[in-house]
Parts: structure tokens; sequence; C-alpha cells
């Protein structure tokens, strides 16, 4: 009889409020057990949206970027990033900063991109003492759970991202293309469909209009895919907001979100929205050593305040083109 190095069979544990859990226990290596188990664990994302891997006991960010290599068909560069992140190594990055106090609400990574990851993978390394759950939420509940007339006009216009580029504030243009090559930049702009502008000062402002609703790639499920709130200045503490109003104006923002004819988005629907994404939220506290798969276009992500040390990293992985998700708005910017 041929011996198999690690047992197949995986019990995930579903508890209402929680992310499917699948504890291992005794894996000795983490990185061949995730090769061997590969296949099935892509099947239990595919399944429930999320799944969050207890007992692998990833120690370092080299074992956890060599596991999430295991997992994908490649890791993918960010683009357009909103905020720094440190790079631990190729295309494993920290948590997008944040401030510890303020919750990040749920949204869908990159979901302003032409290009965006399928996949999400997060590793804990540094556990918070208090809060910082990466949480989570199903996009087509959240989907069902809006009211129609808002899900209408947002499937008709789509959204409009604004932003203003700095040195001062986020991640400036260099960092978010990649380059201080403007021509780089503008040739990026012009492909993704973004409208730009060069400031006197020499920051940069663009503007790019993208759907709210898509179609899974692969399941067809209708999904509420954006990131309406969490780029919203309603989602900034009113502090800040008002700091920032006040030294770069009302429409000089570093991010902001429209309604895809322009319209402002009031602080009462980016209210709305994340009454709709509470409502749909599972979470499960992190414990050092974990891993969690995400389906980025079926699942919404965001992030507790926290205590704490608190360290995470991210990968993002398996590429989708917006064209595969049905999208109900063509790439253009009005």
């Amino acid at each position: 009889m041929t011996s198999v190095p690690f047992p197949t069979q995986l019990d995930v544990s579903l508890h209402p409020r929680k992310p499917a859990v699948l504890r291992v226990a005794s894996v000795g290596d983490a990185l061949s057990w995730a090769a061997w188990h590969r296949d099935a664990l892509r099947a239990l994302v595919m399944e429930h949206g999320a799944i969050l891997l207890r007992g692998l006991e990833l120690c370092d960010a080299a074992q956890a970027g060599a596991v999430f290599q295991q997992l994908t068909t490649g890791l993918m560069a960010e683009t357009e990033a909103f905020a720094p992140r440190k790079t631990y190594s190729d295309r494993v990055y920290s948590s997008s900063t944040w401030p510890p106090f303020q919750p990040m609400c749920l949204h869908h990574e990159l979901s302003y991109t032409l290009r965006f990851p399928g996949l999400m993978l997060f590793a804990c390394l540094s556990a918070p003492a208090v809060g910082g759950a990466t949480v989570l939420a199903d996009a087509t509940a959240v989907l069902d759970a809006l009211p129609t007339e808002l899900v209408e006009r947002f499937e008709q216009e789509g959204w409009l991202l604004t932003r203003h580029y700095n040195d001062e504030i986020g991640a400036p243009y260099r960092e978010a293309f990649g380059t201080d090559d403007r021509g780089a930049v503008e040739r990026y702009c012009r492909a993704n469909a973004i409208d730009f502008a060069w400031q006197n000062d020499g920051g940069l402002s663009t503007r790019q209009r993208r759907s709210a609703v898509v179609r899974h790639p692969v399941t067809g499920r209708r999904c509420w895919f954006n990131q309406i709130a969490f780029l919203s200045e309603w989602a900034i503490d009113p502090e800040v907001r008002d700091y920032l109003v006040h030294v770069y104006g009302a429409d000089g923002l570093p991010f902001n979100t429209r309604f895809g004819n322009g319209d402002p988005v009031g602080e009462d629907v980016v209210h709305l929205l994340n009454e709709v994404y509470a409502a749909h939220t599972v979470r499960e506290p992190w414990q050092a050593g974990d891993l969690m798969l995400v389906d980025n276009v079926r699942t919404a992500h965001g992030r507790e305040a926290f205590e704490g040390p608190r360290e995470v990293i991210v990968a993002l992985a398996d590429t989708v083109h917006s064209a595969d998700c049905a999208t109900t708005i063509e790439a253009a910017v009005r």
C-alpha cells in the first residue's frame, strides 16, 4: 500500500457569524502540506468564499510567502495603491497602512482597477492584544440586502473614484504606479481608462469610472463589488477629514467616491452601506500563525480597530480582468 504524506480529509468548522475555519495539527512542513492540499483548499474557498486555516504555525514572512506561492497560479504586483505598504519580498506585502484606532470598511481589493486579484491571501505573524480581526462579508448577500433603487442606480451609472496623489498623504504616484516616469504613468492611465491631469505642484489627479456590481467569473453570481464606502470622504476620521478639506479643499481630497454621473455619494449612503456590511459580517480573531484565503470577488474584507502590535502580511493572486465579470459599465471616464 502506498502511503500519503498527509491526511486527505479536511474538516471545516462552520459557526454563525464566523468564517469557515479549518484546523490542522502537527503538519510539520507547512509548505509541503499546502502544496499537497492546494486543490482541496481552493475548492473550499470556492465553496465558502473564504477559509481560515489554523495550525500551520507560519512563523515568518519568508515561510508565509512560500506558502502563498504554492497555493496560487501566480502572485500579482499591486498597482494604483492608495496607501503605503512594506514589501517583504517579491509581491508579498504588509497590510495597508490605516490608523489602528479606526476600522477599515469592508471592500474588494483593487476593485477600481481593470485587473484585480481573484484571490487574497493573509498570514498573521503577530496578533494584536485587542481587536484587529480581518472581517468578511458575502458580496451576494450584501447586494441582495441593499435597497433596489440604490442598486439600480449604481448598476446604471457605476461609481467614480477621484484621486489626488501628492507626497504628503497616502501613496504618491511614484509608488502607486511603480515609476516616476510621467510618460509611463500617462500610458498606464490611457490603457486603463483613467482620466488624468498633472498639477502645478507636481501632483497627479485621476478619475476612473467602474462597475459597482459584477458577476463572479466562475459561478456567475451577482456580487456587490467596489470600494464606494471605503474610499469615501466619509470613511475618513472626521477631524482628519476637516483638516484635509481645510488644506486641500473639498475637491482635492486624496481620494473620494461619487456616483458614476459625478454626483456626490452622501454620508447617509455610506452609512447605509456600512450598516448592511455590518449585518453580514463574520469574524474570527487572529492567532499568530494563521492563514486566510479569500475569494476577492465573492467576499468583501475589512479590518477591526485594534490595540497592540499587529503584523499581517498579504498577497494578491489569480488575476481577473473586469471583462470576465460581465460588468455593467464600460471602462470609460465621463
